[in-house]
């Protein structure tokens, strides 16, 4: 008996009913904040893409719960298929180089749309894994997918995020699902084989031209170096050699086309002053990495460290596989007597227009490379010839002194923010219409008088060039995130922090139709 005449309550643990012998109302009334928890707009107008990111920045205990259609045929369906249906789908986003967030939003907009409300999906650089936890007293359950093979086909890519759309907007059966995405892995891939080795050819070629080697046997030598190597590539390939050994080899008949052209080329009939470097320097262009570079510093700033750290590892081998080709050739070719002086290298900006249709076909190529669908070509086109224009104007016109690196900065940015907004325009992936557009920008002569300096003992040089073009690539992979995250924070998208307004008493009622467990 206390001496204010009230009896004690219960101390911690004693007198109190266990938390499952509860009222159903009061049973998660401790874990509501007095204010309500903000109640998030979802509306099925808004990119899917933008919903599920709103929702995986939210705890899970905040999610609001999945909306099923009224009369759905699949209603209640078994969650281990729901889950394998969401890793299948998240395995074809992974392998064709999608961002980690995006992969993650992909899963939880198909669990969720399946009335999977507490699904937690996880995305590192080979692994895929979902877990769902149907209430805190049932044990939750798990389920992962290794990737084990990456392919380029923004085809394919395009097929699944409609998938996707189809699935968070509409009613699709589970069945229907499994149906189309079986479709999607059965389709061939839309160009051939020899029409993509043509294209690395034309890449080679027009990016020989971009870096001023004007002259069009530079552009057949170039592009045929570049598709000797992309076939000595897909040699190794088949014989199952690891993509680092693809990436020396395919970097050698650049090399040697140079080496060839200094020490010869004075031979051709009609032709004079052949600048070695500028068919290197092609030839470098078709390998760079820059796709896997601007998917690990996306994944690194929106947070995905491990991932990021995996994917940055990954261009780092690949491009060491290149510089080792190169070396190799280039070591060769100065010790039996050739004279690649790059004093007298590469002439860039000598003929603008010249050089603006270049890059326009190196991104038409690029894409093609990437077997992005048909429609989108033209935009990617388009896209890089902006990208190329804005670069040449302030790097060399408009504001004289700026550096290579704000100019790349601002150019990405432009690919970025212009491939964010046709993405959202046609509901799909802005990697088809990024991704090509910025194969203008990537440090192909940079890299390459890293490789000469190193190779003729320049070290400073070579040291310098090669800091410059991790520089330049940073600012491309950068500047292309950056023009995304503008767009994102300019256009509509759910407010997820926007309490409703109302007395009281509502917010509490939506604070608990919202809540998660």
């Amino acid at each position: 008996m206390r001496h204010d005449g009230k009896e004690p309550g219960p101390g911690p643990g004693e007198g109190r009913a266990p938390v499952a012998q509860l009222p159903a109302q009061h049973v998660y009334s401790a874990f509501t904040p007095p204010t309500g928890i903000p109640v998030v707009s979802l509306s099925k107008e808004t990119p899917w893409p933008d919903r599920m990111r709103t929702m995986l920045r939210m705890p899970v205990t905040e999610r609001p719960a999945p909306e099923q259609p009224s009369g759905r045929a699949d209603a209640g369906a078994p969650v281990p298929r729901v889950l394998d249906l969401t890793l299948r789908i998240g395995e074809l986003l992974l392998a064709g180089g999608e961002g980690a967030e995006d992969v993650e939003a992909a899963m939880l907009g198909v669990a969720h749309a399946y009335g999977l409300a507490r699904a937690e999906p996880q995305v590192t650089f080979t692994l895929l894994g979902i877990s769902y936890q149907p209430s805190l007293v049932d044990p939750p359950v798990t389920a992962n997918r290794t990737v084990r093979r990456r392919g380029t086909d923004y085809t394919r890519l395009a097929a699944v995020f409609r998938l996707v759309d189809s699935i968070t907007t509409a009613a699709l059966t589970l069945e229907d699902a499994y149906g189309r995405l079986a479709e999607i892995r059965r389709n061939r891939h839309p160009y051939s084989g020899w029409l993509i080795t043509a294209s690395g050819g034309l890449l080679a070629g027009a990016a020989s031209v971009l870096v001023g080697g004007g002259s069009p046997a530079v552009f057949l030598i170039a592009a045929l170096a570049a598709m000797l190597g992309d076939r000595l590539a897909w040699l190794c390939s088949g014989r199952g050699l690891p993509e680092f050994y693809q990436f020396v080899v395919a970097a050698m008949p650049a090399a040697a086309m140079g080496v060839v052209v200094d020490r010869f080329g004075h031979l051709l009939p009609g032709t004079s002053n052949l600048q070695a470097s500028a068919v290197i320097t092609g030839g470098l262009f078709a390998l760079i990495p820059g796709r896997a570079l601007v998917a690990a510093v996306q994944d690194g700033l929106t947070g995905f460290y491990i991932t990021a750290s995996a994917r940055l590892l990954e261009v780092m081998y690949l491009f060491t596989g290149i510089v080792s080709g190169v070396t190799l050739v280039l070591y060769a070719g100065v010790s039996l007597g050739a004279n690649l002086d790059p004093d007298r290298a590469l002439r860039p900006y000598e003929n603008p227009p010249v050089q603006l249709v270049a890059a326009m076909v190196l991104s038409l190529a690029f894409a093609v490379l990437l077997q992005c669908e048909r429609g989108v070509l033209p935009l990617a086109t388009l896209n890089g010839g902006v990208a190329w224009t804005v670069y040449g104007v302030l790097h060399q016109k408009a504001f004289v002194g700026m550096s290579a690196v704000a100019a790349t900065v601002i150019a990405a940015g432009l690919v970025g923010l212009f491939g964010q907004l046709l993405s959202r325009y046609r509901y799909a992936s802005a990697l088809p219409y990024v991704t090509a557009a910025i194969g203008p920008l990537l440090p192909g002569s940079a890299t390459y008088f890293g490789l000469l300096g190193l190779t003729q003992g320049h070290l400073s040089a070579g040291f310098a060039s090669l800091t410059k073009a991790a520089a330049l690539a940073l600012a491309v992979a950068i500047g292309v995130n950056l023009g995304g995250e503008i767009a994102r924070l300019f256009l509509k998208v759910p407010a997820a922090g926007r309490v409703a307004a109302g007395p009281e008493p509502a917010r509490r009622r939506a604070a608990k139709r919202t809540r998660g467990f």
